[in-house]
């Protein structure tokens, strides 16, 4: 999606688009933009719209036929303006940093236990990962986060490049979450850790995993028949 700005550079803080289409004076889509829209366990961006110095806070950005619409909180911007989008970064970057933590959670969750994730939700004071294995154990859930952090240390890039589905799924762990990818997505976007992870995902993420600070143990919960919940938050 080469309108989605954030796909190639998650650093991306402020950017210039022109508007494509308002509709009811406030869900708003541009020819591009790098506000991230809500999926894949990640919140939606937030920030403003700026035109002729005035600003339109944008408050929501979802996915809607294949466009990212944008929800501002007042009227007045209409189809060919252009206007400066600045994202709240303080929030998307605390996002991207909880994102690359699980991506390592995930990793060595999927590597030792042989789990698969069948849920997850980033959020900005914790994040929480929905898992399917057979035993609730604490410790060895400890255990885990103690070596992604021994692993953050090491610093290593993070890395995002693409490639078709077809080959792409050929690669064991390639897909962690417990159900298929959309049958219409013909090119899918790897992120890397290299000799630790790889998988395909749209989201945003750190460049190295030293940005992630310390991952920090919240709580976990027995929800049931295989079905396990882990709480972690980044400091």
């Amino acid at each position: 999606m080469e309108s989605a700005l954030y796909m190639n550079d998650s650093y991306l803080k402020e950017f210039e688009a022109t508007v494509e289409s308002v509709k009811d004076g406030k869900f708003v889509v541009l020819d591009k933009t790098a506000f991230y829209p809500t999926g894949g366990g990640q919140p939606h961006d937030t920030g403003v719209f700026i035109r002729n110095n005035e600003e339109y806070p944008v408050v929501y950005a979802g996915k809607f036929s294949g466009k990212i619409s944008h929800e501002v909180v007042k009227p007045g911007l209409k189809y060919g303006d252009g206007v400066i989008g600045r994202i709240n970064w303080d929030r998307r970057y605390k996002f991207m940093r909880m994102h690359t933590a699980a991506h390592l959670l995930i990793s060595i969750f999927n590597k030792e236990s042989n789990v698969l994730i069948t849920g997850n939700q980033i959020d900005e004071d914790k994040t929480r990962i929905d898992f399917n294995m057979e035993n609730f154990d604490r410790d060895k859930i400890m255990q885990y986060i103690d070596t992604a952090n021994d692993i953050i240390k090491q610093d290593l890039p993070v890395n995002v490049s693409y490639m078709p589905r077809e080959e792409a799924m050929k690669i064991p762990g390639m897909v962690k979450l417990a159900g298929a990818l959309p049958p219409d997505v013909h090119t899918l976007r790897i992120v890397e850790i290299p000799g630790i992870d790889l998988q395909a995902d749209g989201g945003t993420h750190v460049k190295s995993l030293f940005e992630i600070g310390t991952i920090e143990f919240v709580k976990a919960e027995n929800k049931g028949k295989d079905n396990r919940r882990v709480y972690y938050t980044v400091k």
